[in-house]
């Protein structure tokens, strides 16, 4: 057997009294499940990150900025995988989760990254289509399977635990097809570095 594929799963909500930190357990349950992953939950409020950028292609001078970096940057360079759980703010993601999208870039290239949405009739769906393209821009593969998760305040009992069977299932078959794609471009990139 060869050796676990590294999952970030990536909790982009940092509001008050969120259910991100809920949604983002619950799916990260179902990645421990499977032997051929090793799950790493990074949820932004817990790991804020500078809001202040330095010139382009510049480090940050302040050590408070470079601590806030090294405690989120390692564990994205080493992920092979990524779930980003995110609601939906006014049609679109929140900006806690493209400040942290925005601090990096070859740590999103050429790997795999799935959704997790939430909110109310819409499932967060339309904050997911804009995250498709800022991905895409930074070399990263988005999954076609998704969850979405409407009305999410009825989804989850008091363990945390899907009220419904079609949750889970969506979260398996999603995590098959991350799987799938992560494995082949970890591969790829053993091979060949991305760019070179």
């Amino acid at each position: 057997m060869s050796t676990p594929l590294r999952l970030a799963v990536i909790q982009g909500s940092t509001r008050e009294g969120r259910l991100g930190p809920t949604v983002a357990h619950w799916l990260a349950g179902h990645a421990a499940d499977r032997p051929d992953l090793a799950v790493d939950v990074i949820d932004l409020a817990e790991t804020p990150l500078p809001t202040v950028f330095p010139h382009l292609g510049q480090a940050p001078a302040d050590e408070a900025d470079l601590a806030l970096l090294r405690a989120v940057s390692p564990r994205l360079a080493t992920a092979d995988a990524f779930v980003v759980v995110t609601p939906e703010y006014n049609h679109s993601y929140p900006a806690s989760l493209k400040n942290a999208i925005d601090w990096h870039n070859k740590e999103w290239h050429a790997k795999p990254v799935a959704f997790v949405s939430y909110g109310g009739f819409s499932a967060g769906l339309r904050a997911v289509e804009h995250l498709r393209g800022v991905f895409a821009e930074l070399h990263a593969v988005t999954l076609r399977e998704s969850v979405g998760l409407a009305g999410v305040w009825g989804q989850f009992d008091a363990e945390g635990k899907a009220v419904d069977a079609g949750a889970d299932t969506a979260a398996k078959a999603m995590l098959e097809r991350l799987v799938w794609w992560a494995d082949a471009l970890r591969e790829a990139r053993a091979k060949k570095p991305y760019g070179a």
